[in-house]
């Protein structure tokens, strides 16, 4: 489905967006990777990618909380692949307190990774994709790109700031063959998340199975976490002729969560 297309995933070096790298590799792409970790996990994952798919994968690390090294970042993806047809926004952190506690640091963190990236990403990969006259930008942001919760701050700021991004980005581009979209996930069960998990049975004293459960509870109806498999799924649709047409949405996959 994908044959021939140059896709950069940032933060895929692990869970949803190595998810996300694998099924756009499954289906012909060819990828960049890119995130922190460590170095010989992370050469197994990319050489996993060449085996089982068939297709070049590269690994192109860059501190993404830094304007001009985003751009460069895209820059050096373009030439190692010889051009980019798809970028998915993948990359950020949380971090949660209440506002007047927010950490300063922490806040300048957030919303440079989650947010400035996706823009300073965004602005280099589109002179490739609008001269070629075809491209794909899919940004992840969350259910809290469309729904607050108590705590995450500089986390609901910055993914409801994806998501009017994303609206942008697809008026400018409308009709020149680039379209940009937002996946908007619940809960999936990444590290992030399960450090919330830990947290949650180790303050009711309750097991890890019990504490997941009382997580989805409070927010995602279906009681099941979402998938990076499924997330990837959703990217590749994005980026199939079926949706040619489709441009400035968010699709929520959240189990209802944003349904309520």
């Amino acid at each position: 489905m994908l044959n021939g297309k140059r896709a950069v995933i940032t933060g895929s070096t692990s869970g949803i967006g190595m998810g996300i790298a694998r099924e756009l590799a499954a289906n012909g792409a060819q990828v960049v990777i890119n995130g922190f970790g460590d170095a010989a996990a992370i050469e197994k994952e990319r050489v996993n990618i060449e085996l089982e798919f068939d297709v070049k994968a590269h690994y192109i690390n860059a501190d993404l909380t830094n304007a001009q090294a985003t751009r460069d970042f895209i820059e050096q993806a373009v030439q190692v692949m010889g051009g980019i047809d798809i970028l998915v926004n993948n990359a950020g952190i949380q971090h949660t307190d209440l506002i007047e506690d927010f950490p300063i640091d922490r806040w300048d963190m957030i919303i440079a990774l989650n947010l400035s990236a996706v823009f300073h990403g965004t602005a280099a990969a589109l002179p490739h994709m609008k001269k070629q006259g075809w491209g794909r930008i899919i940004n992840i942001a969350s259910a809290h790109g469309l729904v607050a919760s108590p705590f995450k701050s500089a986390y609901v700021a910055a993914k409801h700031g994806v998501v009017g991004l994303t609206k942008v980005t697809a008026l400018e581009n409308a009709g020149n063959g680039v379209t940009a979209n937002a996946i908007c996930p619940g809960w999936v069960r990444t590290p992030l998340v399960e450090k919330q998990i830990q947290a949650m049975a180790a303050e009711h004293k309750i097991s890890l199975d019990e504490a997941a459960k009382m997580l989805l509870g409070e927010k995602q109806p279906s009681l099941q976490f979402v998938t990076p498999k499924q997330l990837g799924g959703a990217a590749v649709f994005l980026a199939s002729e079926a949706a040619d047409q489709m441009t400035g949405t968010s699709m929520s996959i959240d189990g209802g969560w944003t349904a309520c």
